[in-house]
């Protein structure tokens, strides 16, 4: 059976910031992963130990997303590995990689494993650095597909809250276990300091006005983190320059962003530049926030139709209609909106004057604000759509329904 040299006798690579989550039979398992986790190259990764082994994990992702890894340990035969990987299959996210600690040397059992899509096989006990290499193999390696994606929110007018829309987001991603970015594109103008109540001393500046000093270390200084699973890369907010972008501004930063985090939400503000559409077509998703207003409905349609023709082979921008409900403003309904558009609407954000104000004046989310509110609820819905993991909630019918059956069996003896 494969195995690993000696991790002391080469680099290893940092691990990315990524959500690494195990699930241990044994204790001293589970120790020698937290102790893992303490390392210094994984201090941008975000570990949680937990027992049970498989059958925990399979019942942990039944409603939930997966992390970017699961270590699974499995003490032999009696803890049925290959049916628990057999149910984890149904409910993983595609990019999610599985590692096994096992306790038996036996080669047809790793073949079972490497059939399943499982990415590595360790043998217990695992040594700290081991297990480190593993996990940094699967994202350093070369040839290896970035550990990124990218999500570019932009407004089809301005003044239509693309960046609030953008930092609830990007918030409500990393508040379901995604290691995010939001990165304000804005380099004049950007609010995401002011949202996310945060004073950073360097920001995205440096990175576009010296793309030649941009490399790893010099992004993950830029970085200010706004909690354990999100931070921000802010704009200076300042017009001592002018700003006045080459098509390839953003490269090189969003490259070194791509290899390691998981999730870059990207808050593009209202230009049409060489830079702004070089951003916009190589996304990995693109949401177009729009009022209901004509204006609105006329440059979201054109946005849509000319990043279709660039975009020929990825899923079509996600259309959020904001604002809606504004007491005596004439409307054009939601219905009519995405009619006119031919595409179904991503999500429709109502008009609410005093959270969004509450929020905005405090520095913080909607959801941080009232975490109960309709606008909470549909930033959650959004967020959880574009992981690939919509949130299915009960119905008032269906919450009802036991008692409905209930009565029907009593009419009917």
């Amino acid at each position: 059976m494969p195995d690993i040299a000696d991790p002391q006798e080469r680099i290893i690579a940092p691990v990315p910031r990524i959500t690494i989550q195990a699930f241990c039979e044994t204790a001293e398992t589970a120790a020698l992963i937290e102790e893992a986790g303490l390392d210094r190259r994984m201090q941008k990764a975000h570990v949680k130990v937990q027992m049970g082994g498989g059958a925990a994990a399979v019942e942990a992702y039944r409603n939930a997303p997966t992390p970017n890894v699961i270590v699974i340990e499995a003490q032999g035969a009696k803890s049925r590995p290959l049916e628990h990987l057999d149910s984890l299959a149904e409910v993983c996210d595609p990019g999610t990689k599985v590692i096994v600690v096992g306790h038996l040397n036996d080669v047809a059992l790793y073949r079972q494993f490497l059939q399943r899509g499982v990415s590595d096989y360790l043998m217990a006990p695992v040594e700290p650095l081991s297990l480190i290499a593993s996990i940094s193999d699967l994202f350093t390696a070369p040839g290896v597909k970035p550990v990124g994606r990218t999500i570019a929110v932009v407004g089809a007018k301005g003044g239509v809250g693309s960046s609030t829309v953008a930092h609830n987001l990007a918030w409500s991603i990393a508040r379901q276990g995604t290691q995010t970015v939001i990165a304000d594109l804005d380099v004049a103008y950007g609010t995401a300091s002011l949202n996310f109540n945060q004073d950073p001393p360097q920001g995205i500046a440096e990175a576009v006005f010296a793309p030649e000093r941009v490399d790893a270390a010099l992004v993950e200084r830029l970085l200010s983190k706004c909690s354990d699973h999100l931070s921000l890369l802010s704009a200076p907010a300042s017009l001592d320059r002018t700003i006045d972008l080459p098509e390839v501004a953003f490269d090189g930063l969003l490259e070194h962003l791509r290899a390691s985090v998981p999730c870059i939400v990207l808050d593009v503000p209202h230009v049409w530049s060489a830079w702004a559409k070089r951003l916009l077509v190589g996304a990995d998703e693109v949401v177009v926030v729009a009022g209901p207003d004509l204006a609105s409905l006329r440059n979201a349609k054109n946005l849509c139709a000319t990043l279709a023709q660039g975009r020929p082979n990825d899923h079509r921008p996600r259309v959020v209609l904001n604002g809606v409900g504004l007491s005596k403003r004439p409307e054009i309904g939601t219905s009519e909106f995405a009619k006119a558009m031919e595409l179904p609407l991503a999500a429709t954000v109502p008009f609410e004057a005093a959270l969004f104000g509450a929020a905005a004046n405090n520095g913080q989310m909607v959801a941080e604000v009232q975490a109960g509110s309709k606008a909470a609820e549909i930033f959650s819905d959004l967020a959880a759509t574009i992981l690939g993991r919509p949130e299915t909630r009960k119905s008032r019918a269906d919450l009802f329904a036991p008692i409905l059956a209930k009565l029907a069996r009593r009419k009917a003896s």
